[in-house]
């Protein structure tokens, strides 16, 4: 007997091949692609399948945003997984960012079972379903469990999550593998989460927070044959410790596959061999079906995305991200301004998430700032000393490398095993200096507020995301504790309306940090 596992892990809303940056794209990803693998894997399949959608589905896209934000209902979304036919989908931590009733409704979108065991309500027990179970393919039983990064308090708004809490992925699968394992002849664990560690030398790659747990699991959890991941978008197929091991990058750019030859006994199969392996999406044609069923919607997007919101006065455009960090840029100025604007605060931090965005050119449409500001943060103010807020630039200041020839790089930590430029924070309301010649750690070598140095006691004001607020990103400085006051309004809606106020926007700079190599 031969099965075929299929995965995909952290799709993001990305029906159809675009970023939405502009009209008529078609990029090397998406769901309608995917969807394309799965029909063809199918066909030639010499044996059952069994499919799994391993988590952050409804967030992500500007197709997701639109559709939280104005049909304020994923289930149009969920149709393209319904027609996919998967066998069973896993919860991912972006499941949680417009709320619990949102992914209820999602959930209850859903023509197959969603789950995860180690997410726990009050009463301690899985909050969505049992969390694991055992599918029958053509007489192949499958043990199947569905597990999240437990992290996902330490980025969440705590609404989003009210009445559950999150076991440890390990502590969930000791209990549970070894009853999958003696009711079923394959065990297959999809974790939304990746690997703390290297995977050939066991080495950590991280902070071992608790976030990723992958690893562990290979190592500490016995009777688990297939280890399905995500939540790291990195692309994995390979045989660790005996364990078939995938991760399918993101937004449907690859399919996880693993091949398992079974041997019939008297009591049931048992495992011979696995190949696992991943099938890139870049050439394949998109499902004609579905992307005829989804052509109005995608057209309905790409015309709320082309409406203007307002004009810029200069030059905001992004032509080189690594320069945006190391000297203050317009584009990050204005969301500073927001942030500020929104909140009534003085000092304000961000970041600019990932290398992709292109800024604001000379007219500002919906489609720029969701595309820039790609994240659906809300804010949150935070009462913090002046010791906090340097903490918080060192912990920024470690995303530079010092380079051999003087020249300003970025630190490894933060590009391996995923790139983490969101981690690296800009802020406004203060002047400071980061010297990367020096060692991480001991790098802010001025720090001022209206030209007068803070002290370490000096009670101040912060406005961040929401996600930086709680910690998110190892700034253990901040704490849901130290918060004030928030607003829950997403940032893309905040910078809409301060445009809408303000229709001219000036592409300035204070050029109130700097970022020098030694030599001033």
């Amino acid at each position: 007997m031969e099965l075929t596992i299929l995965e995909t892990s952290d799709l993001h809303g990305y029906l159809f091949p675009t970023t939405y940056q502009k009209r008529n794209m078609d990029e090397p990803f998406g769901i309608l692609k995917a969807a394309t693998v799965f029909k063809e894997e199918r066909k030639k399949a010499k044996g059952p399948v069994f499919t799994v959608e391993n988590g952050d589905y409804i967030q992500g896209s500007s197709l997701s945003y639109y559709l939280a934000k104005q049909r304020k209902d994923p289930a149009e979304l969920m149709q393209a997984l319904n027609a996919m036919k998967y066998d069973v989908g896993v919860l991912g931590n972006h499941s949680f960012n417009y709320g619990l009733e949102y992914l209820k409704k999602g959930i209850a979108a859903a023509d197959f079972p969603v789950m995860s065991a180690n997410i726990l309500n009050t009463h301690n027990e899985p909050a969505f379903g049992k969390g694991y179970g055992v599918f029958e393919k053509e007489g192949v039983k499958i043990g199947f469990l569905g597990l999240t990064t437990q992290y996902i308090s330490q980025w969440e708004h705590p609404n989003h999550y009210a009445g559950l809490h999150f076991q440890s992925a390990v502590e969930c699968a000791k209990e549970i593998v070894p009853l999958l394992r003696e009711a079923a002849d394959i065990v297959v664990v999809s974790y939304h989460g990746g690997f703390e560690r290297d995977l050939k030398t066991g080495e950590p790659t991280e902070v071992l927070t608790g976030e990723n747990e992958g690893y562990q699991l290979l190592s500490e959890v016995a009777g688990i044959d297939v280890l399905l991941t995500g939540h790291q978008h990195r692309v994995i197929a390979e045989n660790v410790n005996g364990v078939a091991v995938i991760q399918p990058s993101d937004k449907g750019s690859y399919v996880g596959k693993v091949v398992v030859q079974l041997e019939q006994k008297a009591d049931g199969y048992v495992v011979v061999s696995m190949v696992p392996s991943l099938i890139s999406v870049a050439e394949v044609e998109c499902d004609s079906e579905l992307k005829q069923h989804f052509e109005p919607l995608h057209n309905e997007v790409e015309d709320w995305l082309d409406q203007t919101v307002g004009v810029v006065k200069g030059d905001m455009h992004i032509t080189d991200p690594h320069q945006v960090r190391v000297k203050e840029h317009p584009y990050i100025e204005l969301i500073q301004k927001v942030q500020m604007h929104a909140t009534g605060t003085s000092i304000s931090g961000t970041a600019l998430f990932n290398n992709l965005g292109t800024g604001f050119g000379n007219t500002i449409t919906t489609r720029d700032i969701v595309t820039n500001y790609i994240y659906p943060n809300t804010l949150a103010v935070l009462a913090i000393t002046g010791a906090d807020l340097k903490a918080a630039l060192e912990q920024s200041a470690g995303y530079f490398a010092f380079e051999s020839d003087g020249s300003i790089g970025v630190n490894p930590d933060f590009m391996d095993p995923k790139p983490q430029h969101y981690n690296y924070d800009m802020y406004e309301g203060v002047e400071y200096t980061i010297d990367v010649s020096k060692p991480i750690g001991s790098r802010i070598v001025e720090l001022t507020k209206d030209g007068k140095p803070i002290s370490e006691d000096e009670p101040l004001e912060v406005v961040t995301n929401q996600y930086r607020a709680v910690g998110g990103g190892d700034y253990m400085m901040f704490d849901a504790s130290k918060i004030v006051r928030e607003v829950t309004t997403d940032m893309s809606e905040l910078i809409g309306e301060y445009i809408k106020k303000n229709p001219v926007i000036d592409a300035t700079v204070n050029d109130n940090f700097k970022v020098m190599n030694g030599e001033g």
